[in-house]
């Protein structure tokens, strides 16, 4: 079975190994074999940072791209909640005035 826990590394480190696979020519899996972290975390790190340099592939959302659509996603769920709120608020004060 897996780790219990998930390693953090820092901005500046995920930075450091990006660089260093853009600079050695060597590739992602070696670099990651260099520096003992995973391959998947320093491919996905990788990618990531390509696309923040609008070098992903067609239709991949940059960091800041990704980040509004979370907070947007959220705001339309607390949108929905409230709609619900009022909705219900709407159909007990009928039920009430009508008594």
């Amino acid at each position: 079975m897996g780790s219990k826990y998930t390693k953090r590394y820092t901005e500046e480190f995920k930075r450091d190994a990006i660089a260093l696979v853009d600079s050695s020519g060597k590739t992602v899996t070696a670099v990651a074999r260099e520096l003992g972290i995973s391959s998947e975390s320093l491919r996905g790190w990788y990618r990531k940072a390509r696309a923040d340099r609008g070098e992903g592939a067609p239709g991949e959302l940059t960091s800041a791209e990704r980040e509004e659509l979370r907070r947007l996603r959220k705001e339309n769920r607390e949108q929905q909640q409230t709609i619900e709120i009022l909705k219900k608020a709407t159909v007990n004060s009928r039920g009430q005035c009508n008594s």
